[in-house]
């Protein structure tokens, strides 16, 4: 049953913002953010509200002293039967001798687990599905080299952490991600970052600890990665505005008017490529640049006025930054995950790579590259993440893990593509009353799933969407 949310002509204006005032008729919050630092139920401010260290600030410098791999570069992958970990591991099987691999986790596809083994022989093996484990070994059963294998939470924690890593790459989804990256920062392991909310739940507690440990997080996400190259040498104090570019989704040429009829197979049809159903529904809602303009800030520690998302459908620039004398530095590429993956893995080195599996790009073949302002109308989620990183602390994984529930819920048909937003609002508007600005591990993942509960138990009612009685 979708839920009864007035056409965009008849919301009212928006108050779940910051001090910047906005008028937004697709939204209807109550809601002007303020910072606590005690909350006022169940959790309690771990410590004083301070603004964490950023993981670049603003500029990328190779310090004095930092080895330069000769041999195989050794490696850990928690996620590996996910997008990120398959294309890591296509990675290394076309540079075996530049990169191997010491340890794999994965989630519960044992049967392509069980291939990754024998082709690339880990030492260490974790299953998350403890219940898969029996089925793993007997699909190892007829291989001579036999690694260990470790089940459970437990299992992906040990091989983030693994002593013979260098670099472990963080693929898992959601929160489930936070606990193995803390273990992995925790053993000095430097971490290349495909998870979201490594920073957007978790930056006001990683980053700190990152800094504690002398570790670099490398962020692997295409649009990170470009900004990360851009600010390569730059010296202190140079980088003025971060552009993230963005294709604009499936709507980025639908009127406004007529997103109150958008069905979930409209949201689906992303307009440069195949990917799966969340990020696609993010990309059409724009809430994957917003949650992008919080991991800007929390890697590179620009101010949320400086930095900006524009739309740019041909996908090649995939962002931008200016400095301070207004020069314009951008990164250009096809869109393949693998070059932002693998110049995690090699930095600060450049490795080779063959014209027949990385195809080289021609602009003149290419023909023009076009840009426009994204609606703001259209895409109410820049304004809700904006305010929600202003707010900080706990609000943005709130944000985030909302936004995750609320595309579910759209997915299965339980709401309409506008109550997303309006999904989103509420639930950070709720949370404004427990906000925790200098959050612990344990608050941040209590919160996630908070968001996730809170969201799910918005239901119809007259005066729109409310909390049913849990």
């Amino acid at each position: 049953m979708s839920l009864n949310l007035v056409s965009p002509s008849q919301l009212k204006a928006i108050t779940f913002l910051d001090t910047h005032k906005s008028n937004h008729p697709l939204l209807t919050g109550r809601f002007a953010f303020k910072r606590k630092d005690n909350g006022v139920k169940k959790i309690q401010c771990s410590a004083k509200s301070q603004t964490p260290p950023p993981a670049w600030p603003g500029r990328a410098v190779v310090e004095p002293g930092r080895k330069s791999w000769d041999g195989p570069k050794p490696i850990s992958i928690v996620g590996s039967t996910g997008s990120i970990g398959t294309q890591t591991l296509d990675i290394v099987a076309e540079n075996p001798d530049k990169f191997r691999v010491v340890a794999l986790a994965a989630g519960s596809n044992v049967t392509l687990l069980a291939e990754q083994v024998k082709i690339f022989k880990p030492q260490l093996v974790a299953v998350r599905n403890e219940s898969l484990v029996n089925e793993l070994k007997e699909a190892l059963a007829d291989v001579d080299y036999k690694p260990e294998i470790i089940p459970g939470e437990q299992g992906v924690i040990e091989v983030a952490r693994h002593p013979d890593s260098v670099t472990v790459v963080t693929g898992i989804v959601g929160c489930a991600g936070l606990k193995p990256t803390v273990a992995a920062i925790e053993a000095g392991k430097d971490i290349a970052l495909a998870n979201k909310e490594t920073l957007i739940a978790g930056g006001p507690f990683v980053l700190p600890l990152a800094n504690k440990h002398n570790v670099k997080i490398l962020p692997a996400d295409s649009e990170h990665s470009a900004i990360f190259q851009c600010v390569q040498g730059l010296p202190e104090g140079a980088l003025r505005r971060i552009i993230l570019t963005a294709s604009g989704g499936a709507f980025r040429d639908w009127p406004v008017e007529k997103l109150k009829e958008v069905k979930v197979a409209d949201a689906l049809k992303h307009p440069n490529w195949n990917m799966g159903k969340k990020i696609t529904v993010d990309s059409a809602t724009l809430f994957n640049k917003g949650l992008e303009v919080i991991e800007a800030h929390y890697l590179y520690g620009s101010d949320y006025d400086d930095i900006e998302i524009v739309i740019h459908p041909q996908s090649i620039i995939h962002s931008m930054i200016e400095t301070q004398d207004s020069s314009v530095l951008a990164q250009l590429g096809w869109p393949d995950m693998r070059l932002p993956i693998l110049y995690t893995l090699s930095w600060p080195d450049r490795i080779y790579c063959s014209e027949i599996t990385w195809p080289r790009l021609d602009l003149c073949k290419l023909g023009s590259l076009t840009f426009k302002n994204p609606d703001n109308v259209k895409y109410p989620s820049m304004d809700l993440a904006y305010a929600a990183g202003r707010a900080g602390g706990t609000m943005t994984g709130v944000l985030s893990a909302a936004n995750e529930k609320a595309v579910e819920m759209f997915i299965d048909e339980k709401i309409s593509y506008l109550e997303i937003f309006k999904v989103v609002e509420l639930t950070c508007e709720k949370h404004r009353e427990e906000l925790v600005t200098s959050p612990s591990l344990e608050e941040i993942i209590h919160y996630d799933l908070w968001a996730c509960k809170y969201a799910e138990s918005l239901q119809p009612s007259l005066s729109g969407l409310s909390p049913a009685l849990l």
